[in-house]
């Protein structure tokens, strides 16, 4: 992973009052658009701001663009189960326990988040359940093989099948603690909470961006000239996870893993020796490709993981233009979009949405930003 270098500016912007700002809870997006393109876009380039529709982007990519999409699949994580003694647990599945090892395909053990009146001990059955459901009705045995580990926070779950199977089965989308459904998804999140281009499961959260995309808005760009190129980066609760240090610099970033096809690497140093465009479809893109990145233009393919925390100051290698959706203040992605488009611009920007009725996070509307010089 390519370390993060200082900027000289940076120590200027390293307070969290740097990146507050004041948003009426009236508009954070409680529900998505009613269409996918439909929501509202605000295009940021240099000074000038306009407003525009998620449906003109087409037309509004710089000539000749490579956009790369995060490909990704929400699973549903969340799921619910009891004790012998009948106390009730919530666990979240994070990732597979030996994600990097090659048997990783056939080991059914994962580490999870969990909470529990008390804490869970290896060995301990757990009856896995639907939220609300009368004892009498079907149950699957899962077992704990480690309890909670201190540095990670996570308890290693194992599960007598394919644990996607079972969560499919038992679990229910992690959906953002912004968007509320009394703590349960509703019939419509499982389709609107994904993208649709969403291919590699895996993901906790939603590369949020891509969701306003549809199949025939992917078309349209493709007929307009443009190419479409794609990775993997499995949104982990960390996302949502806030600073809690005085100077941000102290800040120590989740780690994510990510996965870069060769063809991707190609098309991007294709496009970087062409002098066109890159465009990265939501801040997940960003982080992977500048994680990855090894020279301008150049990033390594293969599976990788990053802890990179993007703030201003950081000196961009890949990406140029940035589609993204509104962030949470004092947030870890407030500032990479901060360091990409010059944050005095982000910060005016943010203000012009929230005087102008703009939907935030995950289910608001989305931001064209191109970079800072």
């Amino acid at each position: 992973m390519r370390p993060y270098l200082a900027g000289a500016n940076e120590s200027a912007l390293d307070h969290l009052t740097d990146y507050a700002f004041d948003l009426p809870p009236s508009q954070i997006a409680q529900a998505p658009a009613d269409r996918r393109d439909q929501a509202r876009l605000l295009v940021v380039d240099g000074e000038d701001l306009r407003e525009a529709r998620f449906a003109d982007v087409p037309a509004l990519l710089p000539p000749g663009a490579l956009v790369i999409l995060n490909d990704a699949k929400v699973i549903p994580a969340r799921l619910w189960a009891q004790k012998p003694t009948g106390g009730q647990v919530e666990l979240l599945a994070i990732e597979p326990a030996n994600a990097d090892s090659a048997a990783s395909a056939t080991d059914h053990t994962w580490r999870c988040m969990a909470r529990s009146s008390k804490p869970l001990r290896a060995g301990t059955e757990l009856l896995l359940t639907h939220r609300g459901t009368p004892a009498a009705e079907p149950r699957i045995a899962v077992q704990v093989v480690s309890g909670r580990d201190p540095a990670a926070g996570t308890v290693v779950i194992a599960f007598p099948e394919d644990p996607g199977a079972i969560m499919d089965r038992f679990g229910e989308l992690a959906l953002p603690p912004y968007i509320h459904r009394d703590g349960r998804q509703n019939d419509a999140d499982r389709d609107r909470y994904q993208t649709v281009y969403a291919r590699v499961p895996g993901a906790i959260a939603a590369p949020t961006a891509g969701l306003h995309f549809t199949g025939a808005l992917l078309d349209e760009i493709t007929a307009r000239g443009h190419d479409l190129a794609r990775l993997t980066l499995h949104v982990g609760p960390g996302t949502f996870a806030p600073i809690r240090t005085e100077s941000i610099a102290d800040h120590v970033m989740h780690e994510e893993r990510f996965d870069i096809p060769e063809a991707t690497a190609t098309a991007i140093a294709a496009a970087h020796r062409e002098g066109r465009p890159i465009v990265a479809v939501g801040t997940t893109c960003v982080r992977a490709l500048e994680s990855a990145a090894t020279a301008p233009g150049q990033v390594s393919p293969g599976p990788g993981q990053t802890r990179l925390f993007i703030r201003p100051g950081y000196p961009f290698q890949i990406v140029s233009h940035l589609i993204t959706n509104f962030h949470l203040p004092q947030s870890t992605l407030l500032m990479l979009v901060s360091a990409f488009s010059g944050h005095p611009r982000i910060m005016a920007a943010y203000r012009h949405a929230v005087a102008t009725g703009f939907r935030f996070f995950s289910y608001g509307d989305a931001m064209l930003l191109t970079r800072a010089p």
